[in-house]
Protein backbone atom coordinates (compact mmCIF):
# COMPACT_ATOMS: atom_id res chain seq x y z
CA UNK A 1 0.00 0.00 0.00
CA UNK A 2 2.41 2.50 0.89
CA UNK A 3 5.02 1.52 -2.32
CA UNK A 4 1.18 2.18 -4.33
CA UNK A 5 0.66 5.43 -2.69
CA UNK A 6 4.26 6.73 -2.86
CA UNK A 7 4.33 5.71 -6.92
CA UNK A 8 0.82 7.59 -6.77
CA UNK A 9 1.61 10.78 -5.51
CA UNK A 10 4.14 13.19 -7.04
CA UNK A 11 5.71 14.37 -4.01
CA UNK A 12 7.05 11.16 -3.21
CA UNK A 13 8.56 10.58 -7.07
CA UNK A 14 9.37 14.21 -8.28
CA UNK A 15 12.78 15.90 -8.09
CA UNK A 16 12.19 18.05 -5.04
CA UNK A 17 13.61 21.61 -6.42
CA UNK A 18 11.29 21.22 -8.88
CA UNK A 19 8.17 19.83 -6.78
CA UNK A 20 8.66 22.63 -4.09
CA UNK A 21 9.16 25.32 -7.21
CA UNK A 22 5.89 23.44 -8.67
CA UNK A 23 3.48 23.49 -5.32
CA UNK A 24 5.46 26.34 -4.13
CA UNK A 25 4.97 29.22 -6.77
CA UNK A 26 0.81 29.18 -7.07
CA UNK A 27 1.03 29.37 -3.03
CA UNK A 28 3.06 32.00 -3.31
CA UNK A 29 0.89 33.37 -6.27
CA UNK A 30 -1.93 33.01 -4.28
CA UNK A 31 -1.04 34.62 -0.94
CA UNK A 32 1.01 37.86 -2.53
CA UNK A 33 -2.35 37.95 -4.22
CA UNK A 34 -3.54 38.15 -0.40
CA UNK A 35 -1.44 40.76 0.31
CA UNK A 36 -2.05 42.87 -2.25
CA UNK A 37 -6.17 43.21 -1.42
CA UNK A 38 -5.19 44.00 2.21
CA UNK A 39 -2.97 47.00 0.44
CA UNK A 40 -5.95 47.41 -1.66
CA UNK A 41 -8.00 47.49 1.23
CA UNK A 42 -5.91 50.15 3.01
CA UNK A 43 -5.18 52.55 -0.20
CA UNK A 44 -8.90 52.64 -1.02
CA UNK A 45 -10.04 53.83 2.94
CA UNK A 46 -7.10 56.02 2.98
CA UNK A 47 -8.57 57.87 0.29
CA UNK A 48 -11.86 58.41 1.99
CA UNK A 49 -12.88 62.68 2.44
CA UNK A 50 -15.48 63.96 4.08
CA UNK A 51 -15.41 68.04 4.65
CA UNK A 52 -16.35 67.83 8.03
CA UNK A 53 -13.30 65.63 9.14
CA UNK A 54 -10.22 66.62 8.52
CA UNK A 55 -7.43 63.52 7.16
CA UNK A 56 -10.33 61.28 7.32
CA UNK A 57 -8.31 58.74 5.63
CA UNK A 58 -5.71 58.84 8.41
CA UNK A 59 -8.60 57.75 11.11
CA UNK A 60 -9.87 55.20 8.62
CA UNK A 61 -6.45 53.05 8.36
CA UNK A 62 -5.82 53.52 11.83
CA UNK A 63 -9.33 51.58 12.45
CA UNK A 64 -8.33 48.98 9.95
CA UNK A 65 -5.26 48.41 12.20
CA UNK A 66 -6.82 48.28 15.35
CA UNK A 67 -9.10 46.03 13.97
CA UNK A 68 -6.96 44.02 11.93
CA UNK A 69 -5.40 41.55 14.88
CA UNK A 70 -8.78 40.18 14.87
CA UNK A 71 -8.92 39.39 10.88
CA UNK A 72 -5.36 38.07 11.61
CA UNK A 73 -6.63 35.76 14.44
CA UNK A 74 -9.49 34.30 12.31
CA UNK A 75 -7.02 33.31 9.92
CA UNK A 76 -4.79 32.50 12.24
CA UNK A 77 -7.03 29.62 13.40
CA UNK A 78 -7.92 28.13 9.88
CA UNK A 79 -4.20 28.24 9.29
CA UNK A 80 -2.96 26.85 12.23
CA UNK A 81 -5.58 23.97 12.30
CA UNK A 82 -4.90 23.58 8.36
CA UNK A 83 -1.06 22.79 8.96
CA UNK A 84 -2.23 20.32 11.74
CA UNK A 85 -4.18 18.56 9.16
CA UNK A 86 -1.59 19.47 6.43
CA UNK A 87 0.80 17.76 8.33
CA UNK A 88 -1.07 14.70 9.40
CA UNK A 89 -2.97 13.85 6.15
CA UNK A 90 0.27 14.34 4.29
CA UNK A 91 1.61 11.82 6.69
CA UNK A 92 -1.29 9.13 5.99
CA UNK A 93 -1.57 9.79 2.06
CA UNK A 94 2.30 8.47 2.05
CA UNK A 95 1.54 5.51 4.58
CA UNK A 96 -1.15 4.59 2.07
CA UNK A 97 -4.34 5.13 4.92
CA UNK A 98 -7.04 6.20 3.33
CA UNK A 99 -9.97 5.75 5.73
CA UNK A 100 -7.28 7.98 8.00
CA UNK A 101 -7.67 10.18 4.76
CA UNK A 102 -11.53 10.73 4.65
CA UNK A 103 -11.70 10.76 8.90
CA UNK A 104 -8.99 13.89 8.93
CA UNK A 105 -10.85 15.35 6.21
CA UNK A 106 -14.36 15.16 7.95
CA UNK A 107 -13.55 16.03 10.82
CA UNK A 108 -11.41 19.44 9.83
CA UNK A 109 -14.83 20.44 8.12
CA UNK A 110 -16.34 20.30 11.45
CA UNK A 111 -13.53 22.40 13.11
CA UNK A 112 -14.03 24.45 10.80
CA UNK A 113 -17.77 25.37 11.46
CA UNK A 114 -16.91 25.31 15.40
CA UNK A 115 -14.06 28.08 14.50
CA UNK A 116 -17.16 30.55 12.75
CA UNK A 117 -19.71 29.86 15.80
CA UNK A 118 -16.58 31.24 17.90
CA UNK A 119 -16.06 34.36 16.09
CA UNK A 120 -19.52 35.15 15.44
CA UNK A 121 -19.83 35.09 19.36
CA UNK A 122 -16.71 37.27 20.09
CA UNK A 123 -18.42 39.76 17.22
CA UNK A 124 -21.77 39.83 19.25
CA UNK A 125 -19.96 40.40 22.81
CA UNK A 126 -16.51 41.35 22.46
CA UNK A 127 -15.73 43.79 19.72
CA UNK A 128 -16.50 46.82 21.08
CA UNK A 129 -14.43 46.17 24.72
CA UNK A 130 -11.67 44.99 22.13
CA UNK A 131 -11.23 48.38 20.06
CA UNK A 132 -11.82 50.23 23.31
CA UNK A 133 -8.81 48.64 24.52
CA UNK A 134 -6.67 50.35 21.76
CA UNK A 135 -8.21 54.17 21.38
CA UNK A 136 -10.52 56.38 22.88
CA UNK A 137 -11.20 58.44 19.60
CA UNK A 138 -14.56 58.34 18.78
CA UNK A 139 -14.34 58.52 15.13
CA UNK A 140 -11.47 55.81 14.83
CA UNK A 141 -14.04 53.63 16.92
CA UNK A 142 -16.80 54.31 15.34
CA UNK A 143 -15.56 52.69 12.13
CA UNK A 144 -13.42 50.20 13.73
CA UNK A 145 -16.42 48.52 15.57
CA UNK A 146 -18.37 48.49 12.94
CA UNK A 147 -15.99 47.16 10.20
CA UNK A 148 -14.70 44.09 12.36
CA UNK A 149 -18.55 43.65 13.46
CA UNK A 150 -19.33 42.57 9.67
CA UNK A 151 -16.00 40.73 9.38
CA UNK A 152 -16.59 38.50 12.50
CA UNK A 153 -20.53 37.61 11.89
CA UNK A 154 -19.40 36.65 8.15
CA UNK A 155 -16.65 34.38 9.28
CA UNK A 156 -18.18 31.27 8.17
CA UNK A 157 -16.40 32.49 4.77
CA UNK A 158 -13.03 32.78 5.30
CA UNK A 159 -12.77 29.54 7.97
CA UNK A 160 -14.38 26.79 5.57
CA UNK A 161 -12.30 28.50 2.81
CA UNK A 162 -8.74 27.92 4.89
CA UNK A 163 -9.74 24.73 5.72
CA UNK A 164 -10.50 23.44 2.43
CA UNK A 165 -7.02 25.26 0.49
CA UNK A 166 -5.24 23.09 3.48
CA UNK A 167 -6.82 19.61 2.29
CA UNK A 168 -6.12 20.75 -1.31
CA UNK A 169 -2.86 21.40 -0.29
CA UNK A 170 -1.87 18.40 1.88
CA UNK A 171 -2.52 16.50 -1.62
CA UNK A 172 -0.95 18.91 -4.08
CA UNK A 173 -3.37 20.48 -5.58
CA UNK A 174 -1.46 23.75 -5.31
CA UNK A 175 -2.96 25.48 -8.19
CA UNK A 176 -6.62 24.80 -7.67
CA UNK A 177 -6.59 26.58 -4.33
CA UNK A 178 -4.56 29.64 -6.05
CA UNK A 179 -7.12 29.79 -8.42
CA UNK A 180 -9.98 30.24 -5.55
CA UNK A 181 -7.92 32.89 -3.80
CA UNK A 182 -6.87 35.09 -6.85
CA UNK A 183 -10.97 34.86 -7.61
CA UNK A 184 -12.03 35.87 -4.19
CA UNK A 185 -9.15 38.49 -4.34
CA UNK A 186 -10.13 39.97 -7.47
CA UNK A 187 -13.79 40.36 -6.95
CA UNK A 188 -12.47 41.92 -3.21
CA UNK A 189 -10.56 44.34 -5.43
CA UNK A 190 -13.31 44.72 -7.75
CA UNK A 191 -15.87 45.47 -4.70
CA UNK A 192 -13.98 47.61 -2.85
CA UNK A 193 -13.80 51.08 -4.28
CA UNK A 194 -17.68 50.37 -5.31
CA UNK A 195 -18.74 49.39 -1.88
CA UNK A 196 -16.54 52.22 0.00
CA UNK A 197 -17.24 55.35 -2.36
CA UNK A 198 -20.53 54.25 -3.79
CA UNK A 199 -20.10 53.59 -7.43
CA UNK A 200 -22.19 52.00 -10.22
CA UNK A 201 -25.16 52.75 -7.96
CA UNK A 202 -24.01 51.26 -5.05
CA UNK A 203 -25.08 53.08 -1.77
CA UNK A 204 -21.58 55.03 -0.37
CA UNK A 205 -20.83 52.94 2.39
CA UNK A 206 -17.95 54.23 3.61
CA UNK A 207 -15.10 51.67 5.64
CA UNK A 208 -18.46 48.93 5.81
CA UNK A 209 -18.25 48.61 1.81
CA UNK A 210 -14.77 47.78 2.42
CA UNK A 211 -15.83 45.22 5.03
CA UNK A 212 -18.56 43.56 3.16
CA UNK A 213 -15.90 43.33 -0.31
CA UNK A 214 -13.61 41.41 2.19
CA UNK A 215 -16.25 39.07 3.33
CA UNK A 216 -17.62 38.73 -0.55
CA UNK A 217 -14.48 37.61 -1.67
CA UNK A 218 -13.43 35.07 1.10
CA UNK A 219 -16.77 33.41 0.53
CA UNK A 220 -16.39 33.26 -3.10
CA UNK A 221 -13.03 31.61 -2.44
CA UNK A 222 -14.70 29.27 0.36
CA UNK A 223 -17.11 28.05 -2.79
CA UNK A 224 -14.61 27.36 -5.38
CA UNK A 225 -11.98 25.63 -3.00
CA UNK A 226 -14.78 23.16 -2.03
CA UNK A 227 -15.88 22.40 -5.35
CA UNK A 228 -12.34 21.47 -5.96
CA UNK A 229 -11.70 19.63 -3.04
CA UNK A 230 -14.80 17.39 -3.61
CA UNK A 231 -13.54 16.75 -7.35
CA UNK A 232 -9.97 16.15 -6.80
CA UNK A 233 -9.19 14.86 -3.17
CA UNK A 234 -11.66 12.18 -4.01
CA UNK A 235 -9.09 10.52 -6.32
CA UNK A 236 -7.39 9.68 -3.05
CA UNK A 237 -9.66 9.31 -0.50
CA UNK A 238 -13.24 9.17 0.31
CA UNK A 239 -14.53 13.16 0.29
CA UNK A 240 -18.33 11.84 1.55
CA UNK A 241 -19.33 14.23 4.07
CA UNK A 242 -20.01 11.09 6.56
CA UNK A 243 -16.88 11.52 7.88
CA UNK A 244 -17.65 15.04 9.14
CA UNK A 245 -18.87 13.23 12.62
CA UNK A 246 -16.11 14.57 15.29
CA UNK A 247 -13.56 11.76 16.17
CA UNK A 248 -11.68 12.53 19.34
CA UNK A 249 -8.69 10.34 18.63
CA UNK A 250 -8.41 12.31 15.03
CA UNK A 251 -8.97 15.88 16.37
CA UNK A 252 -6.35 15.41 19.04
CA UNK A 253 -3.84 14.45 16.31
CA UNK A 254 -4.74 17.54 14.38
CA UNK A 255 -4.14 19.60 17.13
CA UNK A 256 -0.94 17.83 18.53
CA UNK A 257 0.77 20.10 15.69
CA UNK A 258 -1.97 22.39 15.15
CA UNK A 259 -2.76 24.07 18.35
CA UNK A 260 1.20 25.03 18.29
CA UNK A 261 1.00 26.49 15.04
CA UNK A 262 -2.50 28.43 15.89
CA UNK A 263 -0.67 29.88 18.86
CA UNK A 264 2.41 30.54 16.57
CA UNK A 265 -0.02 32.13 14.10
CA UNK A 266 -2.04 34.06 17.01
CA UNK A 267 1.49 35.34 17.67
CA UNK A 268 0.86 37.67 15.13
CA UNK A 269 -2.40 39.17 16.46
CA UNK A 270 -0.40 39.08 19.84
CA UNK A 271 2.11 41.01 18.85
CA UNK A 272 -0.09 43.67 15.96
CA UNK A 273 -2.20 44.61 18.84
CA UNK A 274 0.23 44.97 21.62
CA UNK A 275 1.95 46.99 19.28
CA UNK A 276 -1.06 49.12 18.76
CA UNK A 277 -1.07 49.33 22.62
CA UNK A 278 2.89 50.18 22.82
CA UNK A 279 3.00 52.27 19.96
CA UNK A 280 0.22 54.80 21.02
CA UNK A 281 2.28 55.96 23.87
CA UNK A 282 4.69 57.15 21.09
CA UNK A 283 2.23 58.69 18.97
CA UNK A 284 -0.93 57.59 16.73
CA UNK A 285 0.84 58.73 13.73
CA UNK A 286 3.14 55.52 14.68
CA UNK A 287 0.34 52.98 15.19
CA UNK A 288 -0.67 54.46 12.03
CA UNK A 289 2.88 54.19 9.79
CA UNK A 290 3.02 50.31 11.41
CA UNK A 291 0.20 49.74 10.28
CA UNK A 292 1.20 50.46 6.75
CA UNK A 293 4.69 49.17 7.07
CA UNK A 294 3.25 45.96 8.51
CA UNK A 295 0.51 45.78 4.63
CA UNK A 296 3.77 46.36 3.02
CA UNK A 297 5.77 43.53 5.05
CA UNK A 298 3.42 41.06 4.51
CA UNK A 299 3.80 40.99 0.13
CA UNK A 300 7.62 39.36 1.48
CA UNK A 301 6.33 37.43 4.24
CA UNK A 302 3.35 35.94 2.36
CA UNK A 303 5.18 34.98 -0.26
CA UNK A 304 7.53 33.24 2.15
CA UNK A 305 4.55 31.52 3.55
CA UNK A 306 3.98 30.34 0.50
CA UNK A 307 6.98 28.41 0.20
CA UNK A 308 6.83 27.03 3.62
CA UNK A 309 3.49 26.03 2.97
CA UNK A 310 4.97 24.24 0.18
CA UNK A 311 7.37 22.47 2.09
CA UNK A 312 5.62 20.81 4.71
CA UNK A 313 3.33 18.37 2.93
CA UNK A 314 6.56 17.26 0.81
CA UNK A 315 8.80 17.06 4.01
CA UNK A 316 5.91 15.04 6.07
CA UNK A 317 4.99 12.67 2.93
CA UNK A 318 8.74 11.65 2.19
CA UNK A 319 8.96 11.43 6.31
CA UNK A 320 5.84 9.26 6.39
CA UNK A 321 7.56 7.37 3.57
CA UNK A 322 10.89 7.15 5.53
CA UNK A 323 12.63 8.85 2.62
CA UNK A 324 15.85 10.12 4.54
CA UNK A 325 17.42 11.26 1.23
CA UNK A 326 13.74 14.00 0.48
CA UNK A 327 13.49 14.65 3.90
CA UNK A 328 17.16 16.03 4.03
CA UNK A 329 16.79 17.28 0.11
CA UNK A 330 12.87 19.01 1.37
CA UNK A 331 14.75 20.97 3.89
CA UNK A 332 17.63 22.40 2.24
CA UNK A 333 15.95 23.44 -0.99
CA UNK A 334 13.02 24.62 1.36
CA UNK A 335 15.90 26.75 3.31
CA UNK A 336 17.49 28.14 0.40
CA UNK A 337 13.62 29.37 -1.65
CA UNK A 338 12.58 30.99 1.66
CA UNK A 339 15.98 32.61 2.06
CA UNK A 340 15.80 33.93 -1.40
CA UNK A 341 12.50 35.21 -1.20
CA UNK A 342 13.37 37.94 1.53
CA UNK A 343 16.55 38.90 0.55
CA UNK A 344 14.54 39.97 -2.22
CA UNK A 345 12.15 41.61 -0.34
CA UNK A 346 15.29 43.34 1.16
CA UNK A 347 16.27 44.53 -1.83
CA UNK A 348 12.81 45.69 -3.53
CA UNK A 349 11.17 47.49 -0.21
CA UNK A 350 15.03 49.22 0.47
CA UNK A 351 15.11 50.70 -3.47
CA UNK A 352 11.24 51.50 -3.75
CA UNK A 353 10.18 52.51 -0.59
CA UNK A 354 9.24 56.02 -1.33
CA UNK A 355 7.61 54.90 -4.40
CA UNK A 356 5.21 52.44 -2.49
CA UNK A 357 4.42 54.59 0.41
CA UNK A 358 3.52 57.04 -2.49
CA UNK A 359 0.59 55.48 -3.01
CA UNK A 360 -0.89 56.04 -0.01
CA UNK A 361 -3.05 59.25 0.83
CA UNK A 362 -1.68 59.91 4.08
CA UNK A 363 -0.18 62.96 6.56
CA UNK A 364 3.67 63.68 5.52
CA UNK A 365 4.66 62.71 9.66
CA UNK A 366 2.66 58.94 8.93
CA UNK A 367 4.81 58.80 5.70
CA UNK A 368 8.14 59.51 7.28
CA UNK A 369 7.35 57.01 9.89
CA UNK A 370 6.43 54.20 7.53
CA UNK A 371 9.68 54.79 5.85
CA UNK A 372 11.63 54.68 8.35
CA UNK A 373 10.25 51.86 9.47
CA UNK A 374 10.87 50.16 6.21
CA UNK A 375 14.86 51.46 6.09
CA UNK A 376 15.48 49.90 10.16
CA UNK A 377 13.00 47.11 10.09
CA UNK A 378 13.68 45.32 6.70
CA UNK A 379 17.66 44.24 6.90
CA UNK A 380 16.63 41.81 9.53
CA UNK A 381 14.38 40.07 7.14
CA UNK A 382 17.52 37.47 6.19
CA UNK A 383 17.00 36.06 9.65
CA UNK A 384 13.05 36.35 9.29
CA UNK A 385 13.48 33.58 5.84
CA UNK A 386 15.18 31.43 7.81
CA UNK A 387 12.62 31.35 10.37
CA UNK A 388 9.64 30.77 8.80
CA UNK A 389 11.17 27.62 7.11
CA UNK A 390 12.44 26.44 10.08
CA UNK A 391 9.19 26.98 11.29
CA UNK A 392 7.68 24.57 8.08
CA UNK A 393 10.17 22.10 8.84
CA UNK A 394 9.61 21.65 12.62
CA UNK A 395 5.59 21.44 11.53
CA UNK A 396 6.12 18.93 8.97
CA UNK A 397 8.49 16.62 11.10
CA UNK A 398 5.63 16.50 13.88
CA UNK A 399 7.39 19.35 16.67
CA UNK A 400 5.14 21.74 16.46
CA UNK A 401 6.05 22.92 20.05
CA UNK A 402 9.32 23.91 18.85
CA UNK A 403 7.66 26.03 15.97
CA UNK A 404 5.67 27.78 18.66
CA UNK A 405 8.62 28.41 20.73
CA UNK A 406 10.77 30.03 17.65
CA UNK A 407 7.43 32.20 17.19
CA UNK A 408 7.28 32.82 21.06
CA UNK A 409 10.80 34.67 21.08
CA UNK A 410 11.08 36.52 17.44
CA UNK A 411 7.27 37.83 17.94
CA UNK A 412 6.68 38.25 21.70
CA UNK A 413 9.43 37.19 24.62
CA UNK A 414 12.41 39.58 22.53
CA UNK A 415 10.64 42.83 20.64
CA UNK A 416 7.70 43.65 22.93
CA UNK A 417 9.31 44.17 26.28
CA UNK A 418 12.13 45.95 24.21
CA UNK A 419 9.68 47.80 21.95
CA UNK A 420 8.25 48.73 25.60
CA UNK A 421 11.37 49.71 27.24
CA UNK A 422 11.77 52.04 24.08
CA UNK A 423 8.87 53.79 24.08
CA UNK A 424 9.11 55.21 27.44
CA UNK A 425 12.11 57.64 26.01
CA UNK A 426 11.30 61.04 24.17
CA UNK A 427 13.35 59.46 20.78
CA UNK A 428 11.30 56.41 20.84
CA UNK A 429 9.64 57.37 17.12
CA UNK A 430 12.81 56.90 15.77
CA UNK A 431 14.64 53.94 17.11
CA UNK A 432 11.80 51.52 17.83
CA UNK A 433 11.27 49.93 15.00
CA UNK A 434 15.10 47.95 15.64
CA UNK A 435 13.40 45.71 18.13
CA UNK A 436 11.81 43.89 15.14
CA UNK A 437 14.99 42.76 13.76
CA UNK A 438 16.89 41.84 17.07
CA UNK A 439 13.87 39.47 18.22
CA UNK A 440 14.19 37.95 14.63
CA UNK A 441 18.09 37.29 15.06
CA UNK A 442 17.90 35.69 18.52
CA UNK A 443 14.92 33.22 17.11
CA UNK A 444 17.52 32.28 14.27
CA UNK A 445 19.94 31.13 16.89
CA UNK A 446 17.65 29.27 18.47
CA UNK A 447 16.25 27.95 15.32
CA UNK A 448 19.66 26.25 14.77
CA UNK A 449 20.20 24.19 18.23
CA UNK A 450 16.37 23.07 17.44
CA UNK A 451 17.74 22.15 13.98
CA UNK A 452 20.50 20.08 15.17
CA UNK A 453 18.56 18.08 17.95
CA UNK A 454 15.78 17.10 15.87
CA UNK A 455 18.39 15.89 12.95
CA UNK A 456 19.81 13.86 15.54
CA UNK A 457 16.55 12.32 17.20
CA UNK A 458 14.54 11.75 13.69
CA UNK A 459 16.11 12.42 10.55
CA UNK A 460 18.92 10.43 11.18
CA UNK A 461 17.80 7.27 12.90
CA UNK A 462 16.01 6.60 9.53
CA UNK A 463 17.95 3.66 8.07
CA UNK A 464 17.64 4.04 4.59
CA UNK A 465 16.16 6.16 1.46
CA UNK A 466 13.38 3.80 -0.48
CA UNK A 467 13.89 2.75 -3.65
CA UNK A 468 13.13 4.07 -6.26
Amino acid sequence: MMEKAHKMNKMGTEKISKLLLTMGVPMIISMVVQAVYNIVDSYFVSCMEDPNIPALGDYAVNALTLAFPIQMLMVAVGVGTGVGINSILSRSLGEGNKEKCSKISGNSIFLALCTCIVFVLFGIFGVDAYIASQTSDPIITSMAVSYLKICTYSSLGVSMYMIFEKLLQATGYTMQTTVAQIVGAVVNMILDPIMIFGWCGCPKLGIDGAAIATVIGQFISFFIDAYFYFRCNSKHFDTSLKYIKPEGKIIKQIYQVGIPAIIMQALMSILTYSINVIFVRVSTDAVTAYGIYYKIQQFVFFAAFGMNNAMIPIIAFNYGMQDKKRVNQGIKYGLIFTVSILCAGIIILQIFAEQILGIFSLSQSTTELAMLAIRIITPGFVFVGANIAYQGIFQALGNGVHSLILSLVRLIVVPLPLAYIISCFDFASSIIWIAFPIGEAVAFVIALIFMAHIRRKKISPIQSPVQQ
